[in-house]
């Protein structure tokens, strides 16, 4: 279905309907769970295709090569992508500044009316957009079909804000004068998108650019390049002009380091792990030869994310929201409830129930539909969150969980694990999987003092029914995107504009009123009348 509805009539000018969230599609229905398996049949037979770089519109093929694996099934190839290297990334910045000259003049209607079709195009690719994602990033049915819908929101949400932010904004004008204050493009982007939202973000990230009057170098995470470039393909659809967007996967420590440095790059748009939002932002802070601007960086880096549950609440919620923010995607979300601290009166009953439901959760195969968590995303991660398994022990209980079978694919199960000291590195380290640490507060007060210290301030939820409480949290929990009875997961673009504080990255809030603003560079004009 297509959102775009114009009207026209002798007395108004052709207006656009407000903006609303993408639907999520109803699994329960058999004619969407047989949509859903047409589009996976249709991923799995393109399975090991090769895909090339864009740059400039000319497709080119390298000898070195990016492959794409299952995460459910570690030696199954879903395709292979070309890899840029220095040279590579060197010709697409000069297109991507040559692009730019004519680019930034385009009229922001114009731009707007590229990211609607894509929209619209998605909505018919849509689930096809998502089983990629489910073979290619180990995403079930339901996370795959979220991250397309955001994708689409994104699209539809930043094409109304330029069109309301490019007449720029009132300012006042003196006797004899005319001021105007508007908003101009930056320049050419560098963004790199990260592997757990492959789609929403990637895209996201890059139209929130390009609508602005942006050229972008785009290099998604090496794990998810095939998700990107079917991206590349509804750009191209929907009339994206070449060299706009340049699709360049590659390694991080070359291409990556090389267009961060570069003295043509205007501005970097990353998400991603902590250690590498400071290393791209202490890179960026650099000024390197033929440089004339200071490098913007745009930064979303992970988090530590609390839930916190009072004697005064509903359990039952406490429970299902701890258990579903945590384990959801397999807890591979910066937003994921990693920690959840409980006031000691109600802590044994809502730990109980915490563990009654995590042993009620499927762990599979993504492709089937019934299975609420799959994989993580490789071996790499693999390792790095089954090592918490030893910490776990020396730190808490485990009381969930706590096995792994990476025999077939990078299956994890669901973990709990009870008793954490406040300090302990269970409680304070991102470890991006699905365990959950439980903590236990003597009061409101302390277990609000124990969820704020953390080094990160992206999300957190607080379980209450008692007013005084609630507010005091809105006042003094550190966190850029706070809920109250629910869970820390699932912002929506429009409706919870999204980004942290801290080492959570620069509080960009992503689907947000001042996103695009980030993008462009406001500039002031005065003419004596």
């Amino acid at each position: 279905m297509c959102t775009i509805i114009w009207h026209h009539d002798y007395k108004e000018d052709i207006k656009l309907i407000p903006y609303t969230t993408e639907k999520l599609t109803d699994f329960s229905k058999k004619e969407n769970q047989q949509a859903y398996i047409e589009a996976l049949q249709k991923v799995q037979s393109e399975l090991g295709k090769d895909y090339p770089l864009v740059i400039g519109g000319e497709r080119i093929t390298t000898h070195d090569k990016i492959t794409s694996y299952n995460p459910a099934k570690k030696t199954e190839v879903v395709g292979t992508v070309s890899k840029a290297n220095k040279e590579l990334a060197e010709k697409a910045m000069q297109v991507a500044d040559e692009t730019f000259k004519t680019w930034s003049k385009v009229k922001p209607e114009v731009r707007a009316d590229i990211l609607f079709k894509a929209a619209a195009i998605t909505r018919r690719r849509r689930h096809e957009m998502s089983a990629v994602m489910t073979l290619e990033a180990g995403k079930p049915w339901v996370e795959a079909d979220a991250d397309t819908a955001e994708a689409i929101d994104f699209m539809e949400y930043y094409a109304r804000q330029m069109l309301e932010l490019k007449d720029g904004k009132p300012v006042q004008s003196l006797p004899g004068e005319y001021n105007k204050f508007g908003y101009i493009p930056l320049g050419v982007g560098v963004i790199i998108s990260p592997w757990n939202f492959p789609f929403a973000i990637m895209a996201g990230t890059a139209v929130a650019a390009v609508v602005t009057g942006n050229t972008i170098l785009l290099k998604p995470a090496s794990t998810t390049p095939i998700i990107a470039y079917k991206f590349i393909e509804i750009l191209e659809e929907a009339g994206l002009p070449a060299g706009v967007v340049n699709y360049i996967p590659g390694p991080g420590g070359e291409v990556g380091d090389y267009l961060v440095d570069h003295p043509r790059t205007r501005f970097i748009s990353f998400t991603g792990s902590r250690d590498v939002g400071l290393r791209i932002n202490q890179r960026a802070a650099a000024v390197n030869e033929g440089q004339i601007w200071i490098k913007r960086v745009i930064a979303e880096m992970g988090g530590k994310d609390t839930i916190v549950v009072d004697k005064e609440a509903d359990l039952e919620l406490a429970a299902q929201s701890i258990v579903k923010s945590a384990f959801g995607f397999s807890g591979q979300k910066c937003s994921a409830c990693s920690r959840a601290i409980i006031v000691e009166d109600v802590y044994d009953s809502v730990l109980d129930r915490v563990v009654e439901l995590t042993k009620e959760l499927t762990v599979g195969d993504p492709t089937d539909h019934n299975n609420f968590m799959a994989t993580v995303i490789d071996e790499n991660a693999f390792k790095k969150v089954t090592s918490y398994f030893e910490v776990a022990k020396e730190e808490g209980r485990i009381v969930a969980g706590g096995e792994a079978d990476d025999s077939t694919g990078y299956f994890i199960q669901p973990t709990v694990v009870a008793d954490v000291a406040p300090r302990a590195r269970l409680m304070q380290e991102e470890i991006f999987g699905p365990i959950v640490a439980i903590s236990k507060a003597k009061d409101f007060d302390e277990a609000l003092e124990i969820a704020n210290n953390t080094e990160y301030g992206l999300t957190g939820a607080v379980i209450s029914t008692n007013r005084d409480h609630i507010e005091q949290a809105r006042e003094d929990f550190f966190v850029g995107n706070l809920y109250f009875n629910r869970g820390c997961t699932g912002a929506i673009v429009g409706y919870q504009p999204f980004g942290g504080y801290n080492m959570s990255g620069t509080c960009s809030k992503a689907g947000g009123p001042d996103f695009l603003t980030l993008h462009m560079q406001s500039k002031s004009v005065s003419e004596k009348l």
